[in-house]
């Protein structure tokens, strides 16, 4: 893909032959240029594909979670522990052979949450959607993903697991380079920005149409590069993790017969950071570990529904055994959390999401763009030799 692949910048001569000139006649007089905007195209033709897709579906899965909760229907309904804490019974009865995995908010409409019950009998597991009251919404097998949540999967991982998740990582890392290496051979010399960011009107279709990819290309590089280094680092999670210095939060194990309900931890998780709300149980009691680990949303982070604080309660007794404020944790932790936050957007409430879902889009009539110039680039060089 070219951006403009090496022509020199802030010339005297007009631009139409400027954005024709072959590179290689440039590269002698501006090298790191040339070889970026090299580098640049072949990067762009080796991973289009790959690109394309996480493009188109980073801007379908940015709203993912209320286009979900949308489908549903139902009315709203305030969060009533007690009787999510019922319902939570009476889809994993004592004897049953089912349990409760984990209760996570939907993060689409308010007080909705997903209950994750799993059935020992038989090594399978059903997620089911709950309203604030504890109704049921949606009752489906855990492999029977929304078509939401196919298309993060798809973003995520291409459906592929691990595999897929390292040719995602794979991917995104040579579409970092390719950004950075972009803006080296398209970035403008003093004084003549102006020349640079507004595209030609007239001269030679392909001049036109360079000119736009450059000009387009400055607009929306710097966001694209921080969007998609977040995104980037948040395949290799624990890799960044690690690299920064971000340790997990850990608590010794508790045997014991928990005693404590769900409302009732809940509550004490609560109290314990005051303002917050429920994000998720991640964590259920059970007589080798009578631990709930409860995420909650404290104020002061940049978080729109899944909080990244934890307070971790004694299910036999109540109290809170360990508690992690978001707000407050080492700064490799913290920096670990804004990854999702900056990835997402959501650092920046809706406008933010907005401004992911245009980053998107940008970066996808890049791609077509890029691949449409070096098409007609490359057939222009055919001609030539063939005459």
């Amino acid at each position: 893909m070219d951006v403009l692949g090496g022509h020199p910048l802030g010339q005297t001569e007009p631009m139409s032959a400027t954005l024709l000139r072959p590179v290689a006649r440039s590269a002698t007089r501006l090298p790191l240029r040339a070889h970026a905007a090299r580098l640049h195209r072949w990067l762009g033709l080796a991973a289009a594909v790959f690109w394309i897709i996480q493009a188109v579906t980073g801007v379908l899965i940015v709203f993912h979670w209320e286009i979900d909760d949308a489908t549903l229907g139902g009315r709203h309904a305030a969060t009533d522990l007690p009787r999510i804490e019922a319902r939570a019974a009476a889809l994993a009865p004592a004897g049953s052979g089912r349990t409760i995995e984990s209760i996570w908010t939907s993060a689409g409409f308010a007080d909705r949450y997903d209950v994750t019950v799993a059935d020992q009998a038989n090594g399978t597991s059903r997620v089911v959607r709950v309203a604030g009251d504890g109704s049921v919404l949606r009752d489906r097998s855990d492999a029977a993903t929304p078509f939401t949540d196919v298309l993060v999967g798809i973003h995520q991982t291409l459906l592929g697991g691990e595999a897929g998740s390292w040719i995602v990582g794979t991917t995104g890392s040579l579409l970092l380079t390719n950004l950075l290496f972009g803006l080296v051979a398209a970035w403008p010399k003093p004084r003549t920005w102006r020349r640079a960011v507004v595209p030609v009107r007239t001269g030679p279709a392909i001049a036109k149409a360079y000119s736009w990819h450059r000009a387009v290309g400055l607009w929306g590089a710097l966001p694209a590069i921080v969007l998609v280094a977040a995104g980037t680092m948040l395949v290799f999670e624990d890799g960044t993790a690690r690299l920064v210095g971000a340790t997990p939060v850990a608590v010794p194990a508790l045997p014991g017969t928990p005693r404590i309900g769900i409302a009732a931890a809940v509550a004490s998780a609560e109290r314990a950071l005051p303002g917050s709300r429920l994000t998720a149980i991640t964590t259920m009691p059970s007589e080798t570990n009578a631990i709930y680990r409860i995420r909650l949303l404290a104020p002061g982070e940049f978080r729109r529904a899944f909080g990244t604080s934890t307070v971790d309660v004694d299910a036999v007794t109540g109290r809170v055994r360990q508690l992690h404020r978001a707000t407050q944790a080492p700064a490799a932790t913290r920096f670990m959390d804004m990854l999702y936050t900056v990835h997402t957007g959501e650092i920046a409430g809706t406008v933010g999401r907005l401004l992911v879902m245009s980053i998107g889009v940008w970066l996808a009539s890049m791609i077509v763009l890029g691949l449409l110039l070096w098409q007609r680039r490359h057939n222009v060089r055919r001609r030539r030799e063939n005459t």
